[in-house]
């Protein structure tokens, strides 16, 4: 017998979580998804399972290695490795039965064949929302981004956290203008300002062969500080004169101003010139979330404006900026941390306890109080009255029904607080006050 026995056990890099842990999951899930309700934007959900033709439009690289795929009979299929793609193609798809601007959001698992390491899912939650336009998409949209971020963080429970801006404009302005070809391993030399420093910075831009002068001018660009407005006005005086920087220019002036309308406070919004983000999508502002007391937590939301979702699907031009916050991994770093704690052991709010033959009278009850809203459960198994109670302890039931013969004959119930101990003979209605 025992040697069909298979070991328990799951894959590296899923994740599985106890009652107490999932549930507050669970509600880290609800916080964000009734703050992106909160803000106009209407839900979607698309399969896991998407045609590989699909996934794959936009050609290999990283994306190809990452992917799961697969093939059933004469179909070649893999599952969704973000939740963009596959807005790109329901967009395109079902163009004529939206409104524009689309406002969605969806909250789904994808999949990546990532290396194991901690940290590291291969199946996460991703929490998405995008402004879609049909043509053109207001740059007040991208002042817009920054309140939903806060509201939800504020919502669940943090105070203390800084969203960087920048605008990808600017960056490809300045080189151009410093007459930069490839742009990719400047961005990520620069990607590295808080890890290596300036020092580091600079030896790496002096190995990709970049000129002295140029590395100067890039080292005096990184190194503009201030408030916001000062930022700008730095920028302002360098007095480069390309199209593309002053564009780029001209929008952060305008998201930095339209950012303080929307009930963004000034100390959780900063303009940050080293923040590049997504190299080959992202064209105008960027976005960057940072707690501040963690900083190694890394960034808990991000995203940015693009000029076309939709470029492999559809003629249609098809403006956006969006945001993403990766539940799954914020979930684990929040939790490694000790920032979140989970605390609760159970969702219901009382326990009917019967004692025997009276369990007609305990589902008779349970009925009532389901009816009402409560969260009730009966105990059912027949076992002592002692190892009732401590089963509603354990689970940190907060109060406990007990219906024996005396309670059925005066049609009263034994009402108990599990915190104070208190038990009281009541009637229901005094029941149900007591528990909303």
């Amino acid at each position: 017998m025992s040697e069909n026995i298979v070991k328990p056990s799951i894959l590296p890099g899923f994740m599985e979580l106890t009652p107490s842990d999932q549930i507050l999951f669970n509600r880290m899930l609800d916080i964000i998804r009734k703050n992106y309700e909160k803000f106009g934007f209407l839900p979607i959900d698309t399969p896991i399972i998407e045609k590989s033709e699909v996934l794959l439009a936009k050609g290999g690289g990283e994306t190809e290695k990452q992917i799961y795929r697969f093939e059933k009979g004469d179909t070649d299929m893999a599952l969704r490795f973000d939740l963009t793609v596959p807005l790109a193609r329901y967009v395109a798809q079902h163009f004529s039965e939206l409104t524009f601007p689309f406002r969605r959001y969806q909250i789904g698992k994808v999949y990546r064949g990532e290396r194991n390491q901690k940290g590291r899912f291969r199946e996460f939650y991703q929490c998405d929302i995008d402004i879609i336009g049909n043509g053109t998409l207001d740059i007040i949209n991208d002042a817009e981004i920054p309140s939903i971020i806060y509201s939800t963080f504020k919502d669940l429970g943090f105070d203390s956290f800084t969203i960087k801006i920048n605008n990808r404009k600017i960056l490809m302005g300045f080189f151009q203008w410093l007459n930069i070809d490839d742009l990719t391993l400047v961005l990520r030399a620069i990607d590295k300002l808080d890890k290596i420093g300036v020092t580091g910075v600079e030896k790496e831009l002096k190995s990709i062969g970049l000129e002295e002068e140029n590395i100067e001018k890039i080292k005096e660009f990184i190194k503009i500080k201030g408030s916001n407005v000062e930022i700008i006005e730095s920028l302002k005086m360098l007095e480069i004169r390309n199209e593309i920087f002053e564009e780029g220019l001209n929008e952060l002036a305008l998201v930095n101003k339209y950012i303080k309308l929307f009930g963004v406070p000034e100390e959780n919004y900063k303009i940050d010139l080293t923040i590049a983000r997504g190299l080959d999508y992202y064209t105008g502002t960027v976005y960057e979330t940072f707690l501040n007391d963690y900083p190694s937590i890394g960034s808990i939301c991000s995203g940015g404006r693009y000029d076309n979702l939709a470029t492999y699907y559809t003629k249609q031009k098809l403006p956006g900026v969006g945001i993403s916050i990766g539940l799954t991994r914020l979930f684990y770093q929040l939790m490694e941390a000790n920032i979140i704690k989970a605390m609760e052991n159970s969702l219901t709010k009382v326990l009917i306890i019967p004692m025997e033959n009276y369990i007609e009278k305990a589902v008779e009850a349970a009925t009532i109080l389901r009816k009402e809203g409560i969260n009730t459960q009966i105990y059912i198994e027949d076992s002592k009255v002692g190892k009732k109670f401590n089963y509603a302890d354990k689970l940190n039931i907060p109060y406990v029904i007990v219906i024996g013969q005396e309670e059925v004959e005066s049609n009263n119930y034994s009402f108990r607080n599990m915190s104070t101990g208190e038990q009281r003979i009541i009637v229901m209605e005094e029941i149900l006050s007591c528990l909303k």
